[in-house]
């Protein structure tokens, strides 16, 4: 039973270490996809050369996270082994009972399921995030929240092939941000990086555009092909941004007197409780006045029946 008491307490380590990793390499701009692909590589000591590895460990942060998590991974793996093999050795000798087979069934069902929950990852992730923040000095940053990748945004990139219809021009010639895209970089294909490019610079052919905007319009973008069809599509596609631009002012329009109308309504509740509180507290005072009357008169009749009370006794004492 230690064995097996062990080997899931490895295991539920194991996954809340390459989580805290995934989370961490994702407040550095990676995607979540690739945070946990890597994450799950450097933990498990599997060595993949690829163009997404070259991206996380030429990063100085992201390598410090890889870093820990080899060594960390090294630890894990050896004692995992270990206690599987300790597991199993027992399991040989006839020392595992049925009810120990079936807590070790459950157990690992149990982390399954905790490791394919999203409600916990969602909660996990939030209080990972805080924690990396507050205990630690990675510089970290949450891309997602700064870059408002939200409601169909996305930094994505774009390859540019021979028949595109950007191919051969200059940015503003192109006026991508009419259609509501930004070019925030462009790798050329002799490795040369372009970080936030001006307007005369020139869109190449086997060029990697980075940019940022709305799926649909970065998708329509990457099918459009050169000729008067692309210029079309090109005008309707800035029509479309006026648009949505148009429906976004009159969201934001509809938002802001929702917002006035709460706070109007908000202070409309106050001036009504401090209204409410003042009537409350005079009624109390009248209450309290009225009660302090009926006390006094109270006591002036205690003091008649004494009065009484005394000439009755004086009385007795006479006869």
């Amino acid at each position: 039973m230690i064995a097996i008491i062990t080997l899931l307490t490895v295991l539920s380590l194991s996954l809340l270490i390459v989580r805290i990793a995934t989370i961490a390499l994702c407040h550095t701009g990676v995607s979540k996809a690739v945070a946990s692909f890597q994450a799950r590589l450097a933990f498990t000591g599997v060595g993949f050369t690829t163009s997404e590895s070259e991206k996380i460990v030429s990063h100085p942060v992201r390598r410090q996270i890889l870093t820990i998590l080899i060594v960390l991974g090294n630890a894990g793996v050896v004692t995992t082994i270990a206690t599987t093999l300790l597991t199993f050795s027992n399991l040989q000798s006839n020392k595992f009972g049925m009810m120990d087979v079936a807590f070790l069934l459950t157990g690992l069902i149990v982390l399954w399921f905790l490791a394919r929950s999203r409600w916990i990852d969602r909660r996990l992730s939030k209080i990972i995030a805080y924690a990396l923040k507050r205990y630690t000095d990675l510089d970290i940053r949450d891309y997602n929240s700064l870059l408002h990748l939200t409601n169909d945004y996305q930094v994505t990139e774009l390859f540019v092939e021979p028949r595109d219809w950007i191919i051969n021009q200059k940015l503003k010639d192109l006026n991508l941000r009419d259609e509501g895209i930004l070019v925030l970089g462009i790798q050329r294909a002799n490795g040369l990086y372009l970080g936030a490019p001006n307007g005369e610079t020139m869109v190449m052919e086997n060029d990697n555009l980075v940019l940022y905007g709305r799926v649909d319009a970065i998708v329509k973008l990457d099918m459009r092909q050169k000729g008067r069809r692309g210029d079309i599509e090109h005008k309707k596609a800035v029509k479309e941004q006026e648009i949505i631009e148009e429906q976004e002012q009159i969201q934001e329009q509809i938002q802001e007197q929702i917002q006035e109308q709460l706070e109007e309504a908000q202070e409309q509740i106050l001036e009504s409780q401090e209204h409410l509180a003042e009537v409350i507290k005079e009624r109390i005072e009248g209450v309290q006045e009225q009660v302090d009357h009926v006390q006094e008169q109270v006591k002036e009749v205690q003091e008649q029946v004494n009065e009484v009370q005394e000439q009755v006794n004086e009385r007795k004492q006479q006869e």
